[in-house]
């Protein structure tokens, strides 16, 4: 009788680190590891001696030194004695609320020329064919500037506003009047835009120098709390309908929900508008907008959309047109079908390159140095570069916010995108 006995296992030597395929791999892997971390060591001693030569060293330091300079459009307090540091964290804000709302603008018109690309209407779809040709095939910046030029150019100034005693006499209406009920004062300076304001104050507290509001974090959790309440409401009649075949009514339980509590809320701080009026020689009250924050996100806005279009027409053409013909048998109408059945298989396919647009807008704000918009760009890497001479620490402060940014935003995108995706069963 035979007995198998296994073959000893031969010694491990150097040379199989090169010639034995189970460590190459590895061996390569740390070997460019190591000639990485060489050459980034080599740059930075480089960066550090050249630095030297020219008696600069690398110092961060003038974050807490005076600013100087003045910001126009701001979220947070700021003065010109405040810090630069102070001014970093006002042209982030800057930044992230012109990313935030030409992300949203760009996605609802580009969703919306996406789908009517493919309109069986023949003049509808050559129109939305014009704009997505003609506003991605010309560069950002020019879009941003004519934006810009309208805007400044063609609204009146403050004093066509004026009603003076004379014209009243005389039965005569200003040059200019004010939109929506009197409410909005759009002029070649800017546009005045109703205030929220609460009577009752809660107060608040600074975190970093920025200021909390106890009524405006109240209201956000009522927002987040009614929405989380919302989707339970709606899982519950899902599961229902699941289990018996008839969905409950909950239309009205979802507007309840939504609004009610955060509407008593504001209602008993007594929450009111600001409007401007023309005091002196232009708007005084309400919120002030600079027409180059409204060109920067209008031209970011109509031309990320376009390329958004072609990834939801991408993405529409990827779904069998079988599944549109199936439910049309079903009897279920056109828009209906898009919105429950086409789009949401169709996600898998726009989200990737819906990211990259994301990221794309939030680098682009960057432009708007060319109309005087300090965002990030404008005041570290602009004002603040200049005044400081600091080059080198703006543009690492700069690289590693953008970075962070771009990571943070690249992994919201993919937690959505893994919660679309179809799941196999």
């Amino acid at each position: 009788m035979t007995i198998a006995v296994e073959p000893p296992k031969a010694a491990f030597r150097l040379s199989m680190l090169i010639y034995d395929t189970r460590y190459r791999a590895m061996t390569i892997q740390v070997i460019v590891l190591a000639l990485v971390l060489l050459f980034v060591g080599w740059l930075t001693d480089n960066t550090i001696q050249n630095l030297a030569a020219k008696d600069k060293d690398i110092n961060f330091g003038f974050l807490w030194a005076r600013a100087g300079y003045d910001i126009d459009q701001q979220l947070i307090p700021y003065t010109n004695d405040s810090t630069h540091g102070r001014a970093l964290f006002v042209g982030l804000a800057n930044t992230l609320v012109v990313a935030f709302f030409a992300c949203i603008f760009a996605t609802i018109i580009g969703v919306i020329a996406g789908v009517l690309r493919l309109s069986k209407n023949w003049l509808v779809a050559r129109l939305m064919t014009v704009y997505v040709e003609v506003f991605r095939n010309i560069p950002l910046l020019l879009w941003i500037i004519l934006s810009f030029v309208v805007l400044g150019e063609t609204r009146p100034a403050p004093k066509d506003f004026r009603v003076t005693d004379e014209m009243i006499a005389a039965g005569e209406s200003p040059a200019a009047t004010m939109s929506f009920f009197d409410s909005v004062a759009i002029t070649n300076r800017g546009s005045n835009i109703p205030a929220p304001k609460l009577t009752t104050d809660l107060g608040g507290f600074e975190l970093l120098g920025v200021p909390f509001s106890f009524a405006v974090l109240g209201t956000l959790a009522l927002i987040i709390g009614s929405v989380l309440v919302n989707n339970r409401v709606l899982a519950q009649a899902k599961a229902v309908q699941e289990a018996t075949g008839d969905r409950p009514t909950t239309w009205w339980k979802s507007l309840l929900i939504l609004f009610a509590p955060t509407l008593l809320f504001l209602w008993v701080l007594g929450f009111h508008l600001e409007y401007p009026v023309l005091k002196g020689f232009n708007f005084q009250g309400g919120i002030s907008v600079a027409h180059s924050f409204t060109a920067l996100v209008i031209a970011l806005s109509i031309y990320s959309a376009t390329y958004i279009a072609e990834s939801v027409r991408a993405g529409i053409l990827a779904i069998n047109r079988g599944q549109t013909e199936a439910a049309y048998a079903l009897g279920i109408r056109p828009g209906r079908t898009m919105k429950l059945i086409v789009l949401p298989q169709a996600l898998r396919v726009i989200i990737p390159p819906l990211i990259s647009q994301y990221l794309n807008i939030t680098k682009n704000t960057t432009l708007g140095m060319a109309i005087s918009y300090l965002d990030l760009k404008g005041t570290l890497g602009g004002i603040t570069l200049n005044q400081t001479g600091r080059e080198l620490e703006c543009m690492l402060l700069m690289m590693m916010i953008y970075l962070t940014l771009s990571l943070l935003i690249s992994s919201l995108m993919n937690i959505y995108n893994n919660a679309v995706k179809l799941k196999e069963r």
